[in-house]
């Protein structure tokens, strides 16, 4: 990991694929999941997961998918449990195959929707769905007020 220099302060955001023990540190789980060693020069503050994927925080959002996808976009086929952490990624990934089969977009693609839908969602939302999400916010937010 580069050193920042000034003002810059470096942000490690990445899928956590799997449930995340709950006391564990980001970094703990990267370990134990990817192999991935902590830098030297990281803390917990420079890495982040979405739990399980990316996409469980379109659920906390899901007027967004709505409103990406368009007619013939069924909601009621997207896994229902608020409690989006606990959602296995391949519920999400069937849910959104299933709720975008039908509109003109076509089928959920990640490299064609994903960033899209991710910069429209209300980070409130999201933070209240999440755990782990409102602990990125709070990260930024204190380092942004330095």
């Amino acid at each position: 990991m580069a050193n920042p220099s000034g003002n810059e302060f470096i942000v490690l955001v990445v899928d956590s694929e799997a449930p995340v023990i709950k006391d564990n540190a980001p970094w703990e789980h990267l370990r134990k999941q990817d192999n991935w060693d902590k830098p030297t020069a990281a803390s917990d503050d420079n890495a982040h997961l979405m739990v399980q994927c990316m996409e469980a925080w379109f659920l906390a959002d899901k007027s967004v998918l709505a409103s990406h996808f368009g007619h013939g976009f069924a909601a009621s086929a997207l896994p229902a449990n608020p409690n989006i952490e606990v959602v296995p990624k391949s519920d999400i990934d069937d849910g959104l195959k299933g709720a975008t089969r039908a509109t003109s977009k076509g089928k959920y693609n990640k490299g064609r929707d994903s960033f899209a839908i991710l910069g429209e969602l209300n980070p409130q939302l999201v933070a209240k769905a999440s755990p782990h999400a409102a602990r990125l916010l709070s990260t930024l937010e204190a380092h942004v007020s330095e």
